[in-house]
């Protein structure tokens, strides 16, 4: 524990405590804190060594501030320690904790201070940090002759109280040093701005800014650089520097030092001094070594995007340039900057003045002259000769080849002219072009990014430099003005304007040229169009509309081959129907049979909703058996289609040679040609096949009458015989020719309205008839059919029916009963059973219900049951027995006021529904509800 000098009470320790706390807080100076310090321990605590060293954190060193010796040599309490990785002042520095050592003699890592406690007879020793604010501002060393003194707990409070007064203290003092040292740049400022209003011209301003930035920043020169556009070159305007420094550069070109020029360009402050640059290392050194200097603080001298040059400080040695320098310099810059325009005006204003006869004179010549290129002459003499430039070109963009096509140019007389047409543009250019307010500037076409796409060309053609501007600025790109030169330069705000202007003036004039063109070729494109298609509605052959409708492409198209594949759906071939060749050279195979399901082609057209162009390259071999023209290079194929529920009929191919190439208004011109070709086919086909229907159906109209009449006819003279015999028989004889001769009446009776009133549409008649009697005629009539299928049959009923009586067209209920049953024995397996079952739905229908268990196509059910397809071209199960039939039944029924269904069971078996009307008026019978069969 430490010792005391004299014991004391706790209340004069306390005393004592805050009497020096008060003065801690109170002291303003760094002498007077260490002095109060090292009389509080001198008094309160018995060391033989005390020691206060601060902490320089810029040098990491301690440097001594005072204390107390056993001997009083006091030469060491002045000294400055360096802080080495591993020393023991620096682990309290760096951890910011006490450190205990018995016998600081001992200790190896204690370096010089080992010496000292050797030469003193200092063994416990305690470092203590002087910290605020997780700061370390310095340390105090205690050391006693004693081994392994340390102070207890209540000295040790006493003493952390006492070293944070004094941190706290140490770190405000530090705080308003820093204050006192920083620069404000904001004071001389303003007070330059003042001194240059009252000087004259721009060279006196401009030593006033050198001056004060030298008085300021205090480096070995501060220069002003200036720029000359043309050249590409910076010169040493006016400076300043030390006596006794090397000389400065006189100049040096943008290409020399391109970086540095580029971040002057973007109004980049560009900062070089002791282990940083804001430039690559490269360009750092090249740099250095041009301004002779190895530091550098540089600000751009920039107005309105127009760079006039920099103001550099630069020092011979390596330097850390503080925020308030680099504030001050590019203040100082910017005021420069704003009084550099002020220079020449009256050269300016007079300048100004000729630029705006010059685009008078250019939009006057729009104005009156008709002859584009004369108007683009003009304009290109007058920019050219302004600019001084070396090539004038307008570019004009082709959306359809998306290239820029040169419509006009000029050249030197030595130099050949730029190739047309330049290619597209990446995106990152044309959104620059379209989205930029102003001419665009390339100062360096070899190092620069901008244009990549037409960089060779260009180069190629000795160009070095580029102003370009777009015609519309802030619309879609349509054209460009370009001005070329043979050397790097840089163009100002004036030289700039100019060619906006005259840019939105050509921009007029060739917008209005564009839409004059489109106008006119798509009133070609349209009379070519209405003429083919009235020509193909005029057409009523199907062979006449598709050969018209090819010679109408071709020559709408301009291309020497255009061909018509065409198939019906479900056919497996297709054939060459129509072709215009117009070259030997692109001669097919007209007489090829092309498969619909193999033949690659035409499997992808009919996969694809839209038309497509292809290379021939791009033809499967098989396709190519019968696309053989040996010139055929470039290809459009369409398929033929109407709604999107009907299955394409056709494909139309164009072809021309592998360098051809199709406008958009082409492409669609041949989309609406082909499309009202496809409903022109279809309509014809519909009206073919459905004529030939119809002669089909009168045919057998006709058939079916003249054999109904033969019938008549027959069987009446039969009857007539039959009469004639009667009379000669016996009476039993008789009788049964009488008999059958009522029979034969009477079929004759009911087949002569069949004759008279429904020659050529059905009648509907109403009568009656015992379900029972229904049912019997029905089975009578399928009976044979039952036995040649070796069928089981049976009818069974929930109810008693024997009294139900059918009202209606009993007639064709009778056939419709009769097919649905045929329909059912032919269909079904040999040896299986038919089940008929009877059950009334309420007073007035009655249900039959056939289930039986054959097989029938899945699009018969589905097409009775939905109906059959839109398109009439697409083969139907329909079409043919026994779908023709079952569908006739079942439109038959709704003329009849029931209904006919045909369903498959979850068992698999068919279920032919039939609901049928009850005849109404007819008594009922209480023997109805009985279960019976028949």
């Amino acid at each position: 524990m430490g010792s005391p000098k004299k014991p004391s009470n706790y209340e004069k320790k306390l005393a004592s405590l805050k009497q020096t706390l008060q003065l801690l807080r109170e002291e303003e100076s760094e002498a007077a804190l260490i002095e109060t310090a090292l009389n509080y321990l001198k008094a309160e605590f018995d060391y033989s060594l005390v020691w206060i060293g601060l902490y320089d954190r810029v040098n990491h060193r301690l440097l001594g501030r005072g204390g107390i010796t056993p001997n009083g040599d006091v030469s060491i309490l002045k000294q400055t320690f360096s802080l080495n990785p591993g020393d023991l002042m620096e682990q309290v520095v760096i951890q910011q904790r006490l450190l205990s050592l018995p016998d600081l003699r001992e200790e190896p890592r204690a370096s010089d201070w080992r010496r000292a406690a050797n030469k003193f007879g200092i063994q416990g020793t305690v470092i203590f940090p002087i910290c605020h604010k997780q700061l370390c501002l310095g340390v105090i060393l205690l050391g006693s002759t004693l081994w392994g003194v340390s102070p207890h707990a209540e000295e040790t409070t006493r003493l952390l109280m006492v070293l944070g007064a004094l941190a706290a203290s140490l770190y405000q003092l530090e705080e308003a040093r820093q204050r006192q040292q920083t620069k404000r740049p904001a004071e001389p400022l303003l007070a330059l701005l003042s001194r240059l209003r009252s000087l004259p011209n721009l060279t006196q301003r401009l030593d006033a800014v050198v001056q004060e930035t030298h008085r300021f920043v205090s480096p070995d020169r501060t220069n002003v650089y200036w720029f000359e556009p043309e050249k590409r070159y910076f010169w040493r305007r006016t400076g300043i520097r030390e006596i006794g420094h090397d000389a400065h550069t006189s100049g040096f070109t943008a290409q020399e030092i391109n970086t540095f020029y580029q971040a002057l360009a973007a109004d980049q402050l560009v900062s070089i001094g002791e282990a940083h640059s804001s430039l690559k290392a490269e360009m750092t050194g090249r740099l250095m070594q041009q301004i002779r200097a190895r530091s550098l603080l540089a600000a751009p001298i920039l107005f309105q995007d127009e760079l006039f040059g920099f103001l550099a400080v630069e020092g011979t040695e390596p330097r850390i340039w503080s925020d308030e320098e680099k504030h001050y310099v590019r203040g100082a810059a910017q005021l420069i900057a704003l009084t550099a325009p002020l220079e020449g005006m009256e050269e300016t204003i007079q300048q100004i003045k000729q630029d705006q006869g010059l685009t008078a004179e250019i939009s006057q010549a729009i104005f009156d002259e008709q002859d584009w290129l004369a108007v683009l002459k003009r304009a290109g003499d007058r920019l050219v000769k302004r600019l001084r430039a070396e090539r004038f070109l307008v570019l004009v963009y082709d959306r359809d080849q998306e290239v820029f096509e040169i419509a006009y140019q000029t050249h030197p007389s030595n130099r050949r002219a730029i190739i047309s047409p330049l290619t597209e543009l990446n995106q990152v250019d044309w959104h620059m072009l379209e989205r930029s307010t102003d001419a665009v500037g390339i100062e360096n076409l070899e190092e620069d990014l901008k244009l990549m796409a037409w960089r060779q060309p260009l180069l190629e053609g000795g160009v070095r430099s580029v102003l370009v501007c777009n015609t519309a600025l802030g619309r879609p790109l349509e054209g460009l003005l370009l001005l070329a030169y043979e050397t790097t330069r840089t163009w100002n705000r004036a030289e700039r304007d100019v060619l906006r202007v005259v840019s939105q003036q050509v921009g007029v004039s060739l917008h209005q040229r564009e839409l004059h063109r489109q106008s006119e070729h798509q009133q070609r494109v349209n009379q070519t169009i209405q003429w083919g298609l009235t020509t193909m509605q005029q057409t009523q052959t199907l062979e006449r509309l598709q050969q018209s409708a090819m010679q109408q492409i071709a020559q709408l198209l301009h291309a020497p081959l255009a061909l018509l594949v065409t198939w019906l759906p479900g056919r497996p071939t297709a054939r060459i129907a129509a072709a215009s060749v117009q070259n030997p050279k692109f001669s097919i195979n007209l007489e090829a049979t092309i498969s619909t399901q193999t033949d690659p082609l035409l499997q992808w057209v009919m996969q694809s909703e839209t038309l497509l162009s292809m290379t021939i390259d791009d033809v499967a071999v098989e396709s190519r058996q019968w696309l053989n023209g040996t010139e055929i290079g470039q290809l459009l194929v369409v398929a033929l289609r109407t709604a999107p529920e009907h299955a394409p009929t056709g494909l139309v191919i164009v072809g021309d040679r592998m360098d051809r190439y199709w406008p958009e208004h082409q492409l669609n011109a041949l989309t609406t040609l082909t499309n009202q070709l496809a409903w022109a086919r279809r309509y014809l086909l519909l009206t073919e096949m459905l004529g030939d229907r119809t002669q089909a159906l009168e045919r057998l109209n006709w058939y079916k009458q003249r054999r109904g009449e033969d019938l008549y006819r027959t069987l009446g003279h039969a009857v007539k015989r039959l009469n004639d015999l009667s009379h000669q028989q016996d009476a039993l004889s008789s009788m049964r020719y009488h008999q059958i001769v009522r029979q034969l009446g009477n079929l004759l009776s009911t087949f002569s309205p069949v004759l008279k009133q429904e020659q050529w549409q059905l009648q509907t008649e109403y009568e009656t008839m015992p379900l029972v009697s229904l049912l019997k005629r029905a089975m009578e009539r399928v009976e044979q059919l039952v036995k040649q299928r070796q069928l089981w049959t049976q009818i069974h009923n929930e109810n008693n029916f024997n009294h139900l009586t059918i009202g209606g067209d009993i007639a064709k209920i009778e056939l419709v009963l009769y097919e649905i049953l045929a329909a059912a024995c032919h269909r079904s397996p040999s040896g299986s059973r038919l089940d008929l079952w009877c059950r009334p739905l309420d007073t007035r229908w009655l249900e039959l219900s056939l289930t039986d268990s054959g097989t029938i196509d899945p699009r018969l059910l589905q097409e009775l049951s939905n109906g059959r397809t839109e398109d009439r071209l697409v083969p139907s199960a329909l079409d043919h027995p026994p779908g023709l039939h079952l569908a006739i039944c079942q439109v038959l029924m709704q003329q009849l006021g029931g209904e006919f269904n045909l369903y498959r069971l979850e068992d698999n078996r068919l279920l032919s529904r039939l609901v049928l009307p009850i005849a109404t008026g007819v008594p009922s019978d209480p023997a109805f509800l009985r279960k019976d069969g028949i």
